[in-house]
């Protein structure tokens, strides 16, 4: 029998040691490929509070282990963080923030430090309360390039280190709430050609700005038709990004380019979704290339390991074994929990997406938070996580 009100009272011991690693972690600025600090931060943390095993492996990811069962659960989070973007937009010093009584502010504060250091700490309670078992291993990541490139650092750990847990929490903010999936994207350049002429007699030439003006109107329409889910609700795109070439700005252009940023709702894939485009009659008409991208970054230990630019939909049942687990650990300490799905995307597109090992969510701070300047997060969101998380494997494990 699980004594939860002995996991509550842990996890509200922790608070002031989560809330120091937190704000330890902020002062690290770690945009994708620069986690290194956050990295070594973190491996020290695990290895204070008696990780079985912690060390970071060839592409950067931390990876620590807690516990000798059979079962391997895992507890992602990412630790790399956006850039701050306009300073003037900030009430406070990104990096150093702030704590009040009830908030840590500072950037990554939501998205998504404050995963990570719930998971460190939900896995100090497990030993301390002796719920380690031999049905059970707990692994830990703080996993890097997700801000950069979701999922790829997943697609090294499951396919490079054959590492395959039977399930993995999603620790991305969820708004207190219990997330079992997310819609998917992907990354399309759309290029037209044309060619150059002197801009004074621009009949001479033939502007590929002006027929990128025409894809673009239909790119917006095309918008309004795409595919609708009643749970992960419809597929969207936005056109993020253009791009030029011309010998000057007397010149007519001989290249424009366009991104979009295409989220897939359940169902779409990205066949379909570059065939969408390609069907235009702009696209056709002035034989534009539709392509999807492909991320070839190399991580802050010099790896590359490329891959293409597409992130698949995922959803766990309602009643899938690690769904009713994460409800019963959520229902034993703080009452029902609303079950829902992100807005965004997670490292959830590979784990589940591409290689079908199931995922859930729940993570401290707020989906609205992230990216945005002035981001915070709840110190009782960091309790109320590592509570939670404590208490899961015990619970999944006596269900089977």
């Amino acid at each position: 029998m699980i004594d939860f009100n002995a996991i509550k009272k842990a996890a509200e011991g922790y608070q002031a040691d989560m809330t120091k690693f937190l704000r330890d972690l902020i002062r690290l600025p770690g945009e994708s490929t620069g986690e290194k600090e956050t990295a070594a931060r973190i491996v020290e943390e695990m290895k204070k509070l008696g990780f079985d095993e912690a060390g970071i492996d060839k592409m950067g990811n931390v990876i620590g282990y807690m516990g000798k069962g059979k079962t391997l659960i895992a507890f992602d989070g990412h630790i790399d963080t956006v850039g701050i973007g306009n300073l003037s937009n900030w009430k406070f010093d990104p990096y150093e923030g702030y704590e009040t009584n009830e908030e840590i502010g500072g950037r990554g504060s939501s998205d998504q430090l404050g995963g990570p250091v719930s998971a460190i700490y939900a896995a100090k309670i497990m030993k301390d309360l002796g719920l380690l078992n031999d049905k059970y291993r707990v692994m830990v990541t703080g996993t890097v390039q997700e801000e950069d490139c979701d999922g790829l650092c997943w697609e090294y750990i499951i396919k490079e280190e054959g590492i395959k847990p039977e399930f993995v929490v999603i620790t991305e903010p969820t708004n207190g709430n219990i997330y079992r999936g997310q819609r998917g994207r992907m990354e399309i350049r759309v290029e037209a050609q044309g060619i150059s002429c002197h801009g004074s007699a621009p009949e001479r030439g033939d502007n590929a700005i002006y027929k990128m003006g025409e894809i673009l109107a239909e790119v917006k329409e095309l918008n309004n038709r795409l595919k609708d889910d009643a749970f992960l609700g419809k597929g969207t795109l936005a056109v993020s990004q253009i791009y030029f070439s011309s010998p000057s700005r007397c010149a007519v252009a001989d290249m424009c380019a366009i991104s979009i940023d295409r989220r897939l709702t359940w169902g779409e894939t990205y066949q379909n979704a570059l065939e969408e485009i390609r069907a235009l009659p702009s696209v056709k008409k002035y034989n534009a290339e539709v392509s999807m991208y492909k991320y070839e970054r190399p991580s802050y230990t010099g790896v590359t390991y490329p891959i293409d630019c597409f992130f698949p939909a995922w959803v766990s049942p309602e009643d899938a074994p690690a769904t009713q687990a994460m409800v019963k650990a959520y229902e034993g300490m703080y009452g029902k929990p609303k079950v829902d799905k992100w807005t965004f995307s997670t490292n959830g597109v590979s784990i589940m997406g591409r290689n079908g090992i199931p995922c859930i969510g729940f993570g401290p701070g707020k989906e609205e938070e992230a990216h945005a300047p002035n981001e915070k997060t709840w110190k009782a969101d960091l309790v109320h996580c590592a509570a939670v998380y404590a208490a899961l494997p015990s619970i999944y494990t006596e269900a089977k």
